[in-house]
């Protein structure tokens, strides 16, 4: 199996990553940590941990910052396990706060400020990478390449990268940055076939309807940045979710992946990221559950990859028509 382009960098990142935007229980920053949610924390770290998840991807607002606490907690439980781990955590979200609006920060004082307020939740040193989590409007590179320079020279971020952006837009960071950026995170699945189709429609009059951003695939691939998937499994359409007021073509979808579980010996999970995987792009997905049941339902993705005609056909099948 090629290495991802994680592993290009020397990074030795298990192919899927599990998401812990779910741990901490829900958004209000004034609701408390229960014993539960450490609980549900701890069993979803060593479940992923049992099946070769090493990657853990954050946030600094996921849970308004009590899913980083949550994951502390486990980590000074066992401390060893730190080790054995890849942690990844992001910045750049302001939520709504008195008279403030939600907006995006990409100002050198907030990144830097905010990778404190990271690792001081989570009980660690240092951060193996970190993303930038939306699109600033006012984004200054200078101040962003000052912030990165600070903490690659303190020890507080090994690698960076970004998430939710087109290749331009990583361009422009680059260009007055010397620490590569290596990662970007997108919305991918076999709900959110854009990055395909972007390519698909070339000189076709459907490229009109498509927002993924054109070329960013390509780039990505050129300049060896990992693309990771937020979202891969589509809120589990095609693994058991209400299908009830979806459209045809979900429906559809979700039964040819139910069938093609049942017949490879796998589960629906399995087969929808192993869709993703499949793509010579090496995608990384993010997988979002914290319910170890699920997590384990993942497992057979990474070792599972799909003909072409296995992927065509699940591909066709989400779209609803035929390729042009």
């Amino acid at each position: 199996m090629k290495a991802i382009p994680l592993q290009k960098h020397g990074i030795n990142a298990s192919q899927l990553v599990l998401g812990c935007m779910r741990m901490g229980g829900d958004w209000d920053k004034n609701s408390s940590i229960t014993e539960e949610h450490y609980k549900e924390g701890q069993a979803a770290v060593e479940t992923a941990l049992e099946i070769g998840i090493n990657m853990f991807d954050h946030a600094d607002i996921y849970t308004a910052g009590k899913a980083e606490t949550v994951f502390g907690h486990v980590l000074k439980n066992n401390p060893k396990l730190r080790e054995k781990m890849i942690i990844q955590s992001k910045c750049g979200i302001r939520f709504a706060e008195g008279n403030n609006p939600h907006l995006f920060d990409f100002s050198e004082g907030h990144i830097l400020n905010s990778v404190d307020g990271i690792l001081k939740r989570l009980g660690i040193e240092y951060l193996d990478i970190l993303l930038l989590h939306r699109p600033d409007a006012l984004v200054d590179p200078e101040e962003v390449a000052s912030a990165i320079q600070k903490l690659k020279s303190t020890g507080k971020v090994n690698h960076f990268g970004v998430s939710n952006m087109n290749h331009g837009q990583i361009k422009l960071l680059q260009a007055y940055s010397g620490e590569p950026f290596i990662v970007n995170q997108l919305e991918m699945s076999l709900l959110k076939i854009g990055f395909i189709e972007t390519g698909i429609h070339v000189n076709q009059e459907a490229a009109k309807n498509n927002i993924f951003p054109d070329g960013t695939l390509e780039y990505c691939r050129l300049e060896n940045i990992q693309l990771q998937s937020w979202g891969p499994l589509a809120r589990g359409l095609y693994s058991g979710a209400s299908l009830e007021g979806q459209s045809e073509s979900v429906i559809q979808t979700a039964k040819l992946v139910q069938k093609m579980a049942e017949e490879k010996g796998t589960t629906p999970e399995a087969i929808a990221l192993a869709w993703l995987m499949t793509h010579p792009a090496g995608i990384q997905p993010v997988i979002g559950t914290i319910n170890p049941s699920r997590i384990r339902a993942c497992k057979d993705a990474a070792t599972l990859r799909l003909t072409r005609e296995e992927w065509y056909t699940l591909y066709i099948s989400s779209r609803g028509v035929d390729v042009p």
